[in-house]
């Protein structure tokens, strides 16, 4: 029962990835169309996601057929190429700035955003940690310091690039993967406090930040700030529970900036309707539970750390793309996982479901453990970690 249960998961999260794959293209064929700099062919970016698509499936199945255990070994080399492409973000003729970010490097007339690996590498990372036999979670030391350090480094290194979103989606991360790993609550409130005053300081004195708060805030008085959210009320407001009509909309004709990428969401609420807005939340829900069962029937403590960790990279990042184009959360620019424009950010999601499905693979799905007993219920820690 519960091996048939597990591989249910799998099916629900493979399904809910196609739909929102599917729903992705469908609206980037209708709004690509007319994004800025098209290069004018209307398919321009339609193209290039098709491109990243393929890569990413292709990333998808090889990350399924190698073990996850792998990446416990090679955690190392995660971290440092992640490491020394983010401080390549910076380096004349590498690095390319684009609307004032220094978020991507150029390689073979591509560009490449670094920190959607950096989000990789540190979870990978926390999980070899906390997966160790030394590791000792409820240590203040060992259980919060160093993971918190490895995490900190990480995000030193985006911070500069100007993109305290991902800055933020990966202390969230952390926050998670302490909690489930075991790590004692009130190191946990006091992370959570600093990091809650970290981005009070942040708008405080980053002169974008604060615009972008006071929109939230008072959005009729500061409405040039406000100006994306807004529109993106009116494409709601407009499609109603129906939609106007795949095509149809309105507000990718210049009234809504960033229509495919960041903003995508409130153009399915116009041209598909409020229905197909909540079938997309239902998918990134279903994706949390599914990711969330194959973690728990992982063979051993780093597969369900890692399983815990990048689910929550991607139901996080969807969360906070959804509060911010519904104006629930202040603007912050994070691509809406597989439906908005972005390669790298496709690739690598793509990639995290692979892992995920290697996790099940190595666990009901070998028969080295056909009656599903998990190796980490076999090890004793000195603590008792919360899985």
């Amino acid at each position: 029962m519960q091996r048939k249960f597990v591989f249910w998961s799998v099916f629900v999260l493979v399904l809910a990835v196609v739909i929102l794959l599917s729903m992705g293209i469908v609206m980037l064929t209708s709004t690509g169309a007319f994004a800025q700099d098209n290069k004018g062919d209307p398919n321009y970016y339609l193209k290039r996601q098709l491109l990243w698509l393929g890569v990413g499936m292709l990333l998808c199945v090889i990350m399924a057929a190698l073990d996850y255990r792998y990446l416990q070994k090679g955690w190392w080399l995660l971290y440092i190429g992640a490491a020394v492409l983010l401080v390549a973000c910076f380096i004349p003729g590498i690095g390319a700035k684009l609307n004032g970010s220094h978020r991507w490097i150029r390689f073979g007339g591509q560009t490449l955003q670094p920190s959607e690996l950096g989000k990789i590498a540190v979870v990978v990372a926390l999980a070899w940690w906390f997966a160790r036999k030394e590791s000792d979670p409820l240590s203040f030391k060992k259980g919060f310091m160093i993971p918190l350090m490895g995490a900190g480094f990480i995000v030193a290194l985006i911070a500069p690039e100007v993109d305290l979103g991902t800055s933020a989606l990966i202390g969230g991360t952390t926050l998670i993967m302490m909690f489930v790993a075991g790590t004692r609550m009130p190191y946990l409130i006091a992370l959570a406090g600093a990091g809650a005053l970290g981005l009070a300081a942040a708008i405080r004195f980053v002169p974008e930040r604060t615009g972008r708060f006071l929109a939230f805030m008072q959005p009729e008085k500061y409405a040039d700030d406000a100006y994306q959210q807004m529109q993106g009320l009116i494409a709601f407001a407009s499609g109603g529970i129906h939609g106007l009509g795949l095509g149809q909309g309105k507000q990718k004709f210049a009234y809504l900036p960033y229509a495919h990428t960041d903003f995508i969401f409130p153009m399915v609420g116009e041209e598909m309707g409020l229905l197909f807005t909540l079938l997309i939340n239902v998918c990134f829900l279903l994706v949390l539970l599914a990711g969330a069962v194959i973690a728990l029937r992982s063979q051993d403590r780093f597969g369900a750390l890692l399983g815990f960790g990048l689910v929550s990279l991607l139901t996080l990042q969807a969360i906070v793309n959804i509060g911010v184009t519904t104006m629930l959360l202040p603007n912050k620019g994070l691509p809406l996982p597989f439906i908005s424009y972005g390669g790298s950010n496709l690739a690598l999601s793509l990639g995290i479901v692979g892992i995920l499905i290697s996790i099940y693979i190595r666990g009901f799905g070998e028969k080295s453990d056909p009656d599903g007993v998990r190796l980490q219920a076999k090890i004793k820690h000195r603590r008792t970690p919360r899985i």
